[in-house]
This record gives C-alpha cells, sequence and structure tokens, in this order.
C-alpha cells in the first residue's frame, strides 16, 4: 500500500504529545517484554502490520522467544505465558475491544492480584498508546517492514530524549 500521510511534520504539537504519553510507558515499573507483548496483541487486534513488525523486531531483540510470539493470538491456549501476563493480555483485549468488551468487575479483579494500582495506570496507558499508534499507521500508512529494530536499552534511551520508540520510517512510530 502506499504511504499517505508523514503525521509526525503534518502535526508536529499533536506527534510529541503522543511521544510524550510513548515516553512515560518506556519509563514504566513494568517489565519491557510484557509491554511488547502487549503492543503485538492490540496490533493483532487492530490488524496493524506496521506495529505488529515493528514490535515482533523489538520484542526478538530483546530476547523474547519466537514461540511466545508465534502463538500470542492463541495465548489462552498455549502454555507459554505466566499468569501476570495472561492477566495483562486479557485486560489488553478487553481495553482495546471496549465497543464489544465490559471491563467486567471480575476481570478487573483477576487483573488486579497480578498488578498494583500503579502497574495496572501504567499498562491501561500502554494500551492506550499502542491503540493510538495503530490507529494512525493504519490511517496513514507507513511503509511496512522498513523497521529496524533497536535494543531495549537504546529505545529506553530514546524515550529520555526527543524521538521515542520506533521511527526508522520517516515520521512513523507505534
Amino acid at each position: 500500500m502506499k504511504s499517505r500521510i508523514d503525521y509526525q511534520k503534518a502535526a508536529p504539537d499533536a506527534f510529541q504529545a503522543m511521544l510524550g504519553l510513548e515516553a512515560s510507558v518506556h519509563h514504566s515499573t513494568l517489565d519491557p517484554a510484557l509491554i511488547e507483548l502487549v503492543k503485538m496483541r492490540a496490533s493483532q487486534i487492530n490488524g496493524c502490520a506496521y506495529c505488529l513488525d515493528m514490535h515482533s523486531k523489538d520484542a526478538r531483540a530483546a530476547g523474547e522467544a519466537e514461540q511466545r510470539l508465534y502463538l500470542l493470538s492463541t495465548w489462552r491456549e498455549a502454555p507459554l505465558y505466566t499468569e501476570r501476563e495472561r492477566a495483562a493480555l486479557s485486560w489488553t483485549e478487553a481495553v482495546t475491544q471496549l465497543a464489544t468488551n465490559d471491563l467486567a468487575d471480575a476481570l478487573y479483579g483477576e487483573v488486579r492480584a497480578h498488578f498494583n494500582e500503579r502497574e495496572l495506570v501504567e499498562l491501561t496507558l500502554a494500551i492506550i498508546a499502542i491503540n493510538g499508534w495503530n490507529r494512525l499507521a493504519i490511517a496513514f500508512r507507513p511503509d511496512v517492514g522498513s523497521y529496524q529494530a533497536r535494543s531495549t536499552h537504546e529505545v529506553r534511551s530514546d524515550a529520555a530524549g526527543q524521538h521515542v520508540d520506533h521511527g526508522s520510517s520517516p515520521g512513523m512510530t507505534s
């Protein structure tokens, strides 16, 4: 597909606001590997090829096992995920699909059993961020496949500065 708009250049103030949220995600107390799983799962649900390409590469660069990435869309049936990861993935699906999912007290209780208040807010903000990036990437069609993974250390270092996470394609991040 042909790329449409470089949203970083078209709306730099709005892009900076998104980068601020992404910086918060990367400075959270959550494990970076968990964040990548959450980003991949939301991107699978939303059908964002650019973000799936990016986060699968970042997850691999951070040492994630191939098998866990392959089976992520079937995490409920696969025995490869911890109870904490399962709670996060369940919360990710519910928050990503608000129109069709109820954030029931039972789900909230399950997630709270694995995440303290701060962590749950950070997890929810990570889900909100990737859903926003998914929508930008789907709407404006950056080049899929061009992203080059960086180490977790590089991503976290960038989060402290101007350019946060992903962005080998000009103006495209998620």
